[in-house]
């Protein structure tokens, strides 16, 4: 009688396993994405080379790319959904998209809010500087002073890199790379601080204006970030990260958007 119960107590916490899995499935926003034949991918067009217009008002990019590509493997449309950085992750939660692909670095207090899938790209902060004062600055440490006015994007890891970093400089954000940067150009501020991939584009288009300190300074893997409770939508995106990675194609993306400069002629305000 005891190997009787026991049997029928394994078969209960067996089907209860099932039934768990199967629920949580149905909630998965993978499972949703598959049933609506469309993958909704929430980003903020402005980050060059991830996300950007190009003259017809089109979102391209490196994150874009992958996006579509992820779309296939799916066999579901994409849809871009353009929100502004400082309501990105909050769109996310009330799933107004299912993933959130924009260069977002993974940072423990967004950790906290939603999860990131493995690193897909590891940057960091650079300096842009004003041309004027490059005879006096040579590392971002020589920033880190009241003569010094630092400008950063509203609400990015530049931003908080910049006042961890350079406390004692004169510090300003604004709610777009464009204007901060246009700062600095323009002398109104000394120095930019972003991220490596869109300072490197930046500063070789503006050569006469701009001087790139190209040595980062933190170190910051990139994460698409999905809802929290949902492994079945996390493991599918990494074993898609690991299939595109070890078969040429994320090679081949990284080429095109960070090491070619053809794209460039196509993007709008470029």
């Amino acid at each position: 009688m005891r190997k009787v119960i026991l049997a029928f107590s394994s078969f209960l916490l067996a089907f209860a396993a099932q039934a768990a899995d199967q629920a949580l499935w149905e909630k998965s926003a993978l499972n949703q994405i598959l049933k609506r034949g469309e993958l909704r991918v929430g980003l903020e067009a402005g980050y060059l080379p991830f996300e950007m217009r190009d003259k017809k008002g089109d979102i391209i990019g490196f994150d874009v790319d992958l996006a579509r590509l992820m779309a296939r493997y799916m066999g579901v449309k994409v849809t871009f959904i353009n929100t502004q950085w400082d309501g990105i992750i909050p769109a996310l939660l009330t799933d107004k998209f299912d993933i959130l692909m924009s260069g977002m670095t993974v940072t423990p207090e967004r950790n906290l809010q939603v999860n990131f899938a493995v690193p897909y790209i590891t940057i960091g902060q650079t300096v842009l500087i004003n041309k004027k004062i490059a005879d006096k600055v040579k590392s971002y440490k020589d920033l880190n002073t009241p003569e010094y006015s630092v400008v950063t994007k509203l609400g990015t890891t530049g931003d908080i890199a910049a006042r961890r970093y350079l406390p004692k400089a004169r510090l300003k954000a604004f709610e777009t790379e464009a204007d901060a940067v246009l700062e600095v150009r323009n002398g109104r501020a000394d120095a930019f601080v972003y991220d490596l991939p869109f300072n490197a584009i930046y500063s070789g288009q503006y050569k006469d204006a701009l001087v790139h300190l190209k040595e980062p300074f933190t170190h910051e893997p990139l994460g698409w970030a999905v809802r929290k409770g949902d492994p079945d939508f996390l493991n599918w995106l990494e074993n898609f990260l690991y299939q595109v990675k070890n078969d040429g194609t994320y090679d081949a993306l990284y080429t095109k958007w960070f090491e070619g400069t053809a794209w460039l002629s196509n993007v709008n305000g470029q």
